[in-house]
Formats: structure tokens, C-alpha cells, sequence
């Protein structure tokens, strides 16, 4: 067995100090799915606690400036059950998105005893990573806040305080679609509050003062106006992920080597759990996917030397400054 050295600043093997697989700790043994996931990361803690404030903010001023006061019971009713179940939906969503383990790859079983184990053919390499002492299996990368590997890591998201991968993808799209519904919904009944309040009193459509209405509504419509652009956008960007097999990392990748590619219904399967049913928009529910062996995707298959060379080259492109990689292959 012989490492081959493709760039100079990932030649690993040579420079212990950096990488040292002998005092790699043993892989831990995996955790049931699902269980529970937090990362201690300041900005992304502060970013989940604002969502949070933005939409108990949200759901304070439709009640209590828009709904309760209406005279029109059935439309407060109705409104009332609607926005609030769109609200504990997206909530949950954003609770399971935070909180679900995306796709971690176990830390520190990139040991000597382990790659044997692996007992790699010619043609076989496996990729190592130094920060998190691993072995990097196929589509995935290294998260700097997460501080693991993430099985097709998209992208990390600090308004989830976490990483969206292959785990916890359902969670975080059903989050963006929850939050653009009850913007839009926040939006359409301002704008009829504002119509009704135009037509009436002022004094008597609202429990507050004029001044405070108005500037609760402005605030209202301008935080929903911005929600629902931006997580229409993100909405769209991940469906577009799924159905094309093609996370976002890998966008701005663009590697050349070949990678079998799912069907755009099999890949919408495998993010959100079987056939089609009204689970696919279940927060509570996980995706039917098959627990993930441990050693699934280590092994990657190489026809030439030059191949090695070239994959190392597209990932230095967008990771030279972040996560330097060791290759070891069999002497063919």
C-alpha cells in the first residue's frame, strides 16, 4: 500500500503531524436514526432563536391586531386555525431540521486497523480527512461549523444551526415551503385588514391605537414580504437539488467524473420516503430511507492514476483552503 501524492499540500502521509491515523480514537458506535443532534455554534444558535422571534412575532400580530378583533367570526375562525397550523408546522419543521443528525460520517475511523479492514482491490481509493480524522466517503465533505463529514452535504444553514444532508433534507425543504405559505398568507390578510380599516374607524378594528396598528402591520408585511422571497427561493433551490441528484456543493464543483445519477421521482422517493402520500409533508415523520452501514461509499473505484489526479484537482478548486485531503490506493 502507497500513497500518491497529487498536490503538494495534500500529501498527508508525509507530514504526520498534520494527519496521524494512530491516534485516531476507534469509530463510535452509531446511534440509533434520528437521535437527537445539536451543534453548539453561537451564530447559528442566535439565527434559530430570530426565526423563532420573527414568527411568534408574526403570530402575535395576526391574532391579536388582525383576527381577534374582526367581527367576522367565521373569517377569524377560519384564518385563525389555518395560519396557526402553518405556523406549528413550519416550527416542527424547523425543530427536526436543527435538531436530526444530516448524515455524519462517524469521526476517527480513518485508524490503520480500519482501512485494512476496508481491504482495498487495485483501482480502490479511499479519501481521508485531517480535520475530523475520517474517512470521507462519495459526496461527502467536511463542514467547518459542524466539524464532521456530512453524507451529500448541500449546504450549511445557520438559520437551522445546522447542515443540510441527506438526513435532514426533507426537514429543512419542508421548512422553507411552511414559512413562504404563511408569509404569503400573513400578506394577503393585511391586505385585506388594511382595506377594511380604510372603510372603517380605525379606532374600531383594531385593540390598539391607530399609530400602533399601523406600525405593527408595516413591520408584519415588510418581515413576510422578505420571508417569502427568500424562502421561495431556497424552496425552489433544493426541489431543484433533488430532482436533479445534484446538492449544492456539488453545483459549484462541476466535477468530471462520472457519477450515476437517480431518476428525478427516485431521488423525490428517497428525500421524502416512499410513494407519495401526505407523510411526504409530515414534519414527524422521517424519511423510509434504510439505515446507512457505516462503510457505504469509502470505497471509490478509479481506472488510472490520472483519474485520482483529476478528482483531488476539482475538489482543490473549491476546497484548497479548507479541507486538504490524503489519498491511499493499492500499488497496482
Amino acid at each position: 500500500m502507497m500513497l500518491i501524492p497529487t498536490h503538494h499540500f495534500r500529501d498527508i502521509e508525509r507530514k504526520p503531524e498534520y494527519l496521524q491515523p494512530e491516534k485516531c480514537a476507534p469509530p463510535p458506535f452509531p446511534g440509533p436514526t434520528g437521535a437527537m443532534w445539536f451543534i453548539r455554534d453561537g451564530c447559528g444558535i442566535a439565527c434559530a432563536i430570530v426565526t423563532w422571534f420573527l414568527v411568534l412575532y408574526a403570530e402575535f400580530v395576526v391574532l391579536f391586531v388582525m383576527l381577534v378583533p374582526s367581527r367576522d367570526y367565521a373569517y377569524s375562525i377560519i384564518n385563525g386555525i389555518v395560519f396557526n397550523l402553518l405556523a406549528f408546522l413550519a416550527l416542527a419543521s424547523h425543530c427536526r431540521a436543527m435538531l436530526t443528525d444530516p448524515g455524519a460520517v462517524p469521526k476517527g475511523n480513518a485508524t490503520k486497523e480500519f482501512i485494512e479492514s476496508l481491504q482495498l482491490k487495485p483501482g480502490q481509493v479511499v479519501y481521508k480527512c485531517p480535520k475530523c480524522c475520517s474517512i470521507k466517503p462519495d459526496r461527502a465533505h467536511h463542514c467547518s461549523v459542524c466539524k464532521r463529514c456530512i453524507r451529500k452535504m448541500d449546504h450549511h444553514c445557520p438559520w437551522v444551526n445546522n447542515c443540510v444532508g441527506e438526513n435532514n433534507q426533507k426537514y429543512f425543504v419542508l421548512f422553507t415551503m411552511y414559512i413562504a405559505l404563511i408569509s404569503l398568507h400573513a400578506l394577503i390578510m393585511v391586505g385585506f385588514h388594511f382595506l377594511h380599516c380604510f372603510e372603517e374607524d380605525w379606532t374600531k378594528c383594531s385593540s390598539f391605537s391607530p399609530p400602533t396598528t399601523v406600525i405593527l402591520l408595516i413591520l408584519l408585511c415588510f418581515e413576510a414580504l422578505l420571508f417569502l422571497i427568500f424562502t421561495s427561493v431556497m424552496f425552489g433551490t433544493q426541489v431543484h437539488s433533488i430532482c436533479t441528484d445534484e446538492t449544492g456543493i456539488e453545483r459549484l464543483q462541476r466535477t468530471k467524473q462520472p457519477r450515476e445519477q437517480s431518476g428525478s421521482w427516485k431521488s423525490v422517493q428517497e428525500a421524502f420516503g416512499g410513494n407519495f402520500s401526505l407523510n411526504w409533508f409530515n414534519p414527524f415523520t422521517r424519511p423510509c430511507q434504510p439505515e446507512t452501514p457505516i462503510d457505504k461509499g469509502l470505497v471509490r473505484q478509479v481506472s488510472s492514476l490520472s483519474d485520482v489526479d483529476n478528482m483531488e484537482t476539482a475538489e482543490s478548486q473549491l476546497e484548497a483552503t479548507k479541507d486538504r485531503d490524503s489519498v491511499e490506493v493499492l500499488d497496482e
